[in-house]
């Protein structure tokens, strides 16, 4: 499809297709970034990763995050289902809250679905936005939480290796 129309100067097509090409991706990216860079500064963006690791060094579990624009957003927790119910998710959170407060984070943000809104409301994260129906039957929820006050370190908490 050419858009408006193939024979004027700004003429470009669109093409639709469900291959992930990363050139594309970069492409796409490159230009946005630049483009918010431009209008709010640099994000300072840097990856925030807490790994859960067993008796032998593997990873079994943690948070995949980031940190940018003074926000700590949480992409994925992975709590492994044998620890689960000790407090293991809570320190993981904490332990990110905490290095996301000393690069100067203010607040911190997470989308999640099936069933975890409550452990992140237990943790003093609000909802501010629903997508209801999303799977259907269930909900994606996005929940905020301000991080001016962190409990003490727990870097060094532990926890007992999964069975």
């Amino acid at each position: 499809m050419s858009f408006p129309d193939a024979s004027g100067p700004c003429a470009c097509t669109l093409q639709v297709t469900d291959r992930a090409d990363d050139d594309v991706r970069t492409s796409i990216a490159s230009a946005l970034i630049r483009h918010n860079v431009d209008l709010a500064g640099p994000s300072q963006q840097r990856p925030l990763v807490v790994a859960v690791r067993d008796s032998g060094n593997v990873v079994i579990g943690g948070l995949w995050g980031a940190t940018g624009y003074g926000w700590l957003y949480t992409q994925m927790l992975l709590v492994p289902e044998a620890l689960r119910g000790q407090g293991l998710g809570r320190a993981i959170m904490q332990r990110a809250e905490q290095e996301a407060s000393e690069r100067g984070c203010q607040a911190a943000w997470v989308d999640t679905q099936f069933g975890a809104r409550g452990f992140y409301e237990t943790l003093g994260y609000q909802c501010f936005g629903e997508l209801p129906d999303y799977p259907p039957g269930f909900s994606r929820t996005f929940l905020k939480k301000s991080l001016t006050r962190l409990p003490p370190d727990i870097a060094t908490t532990r926890f007992p290796d999964p069975p």
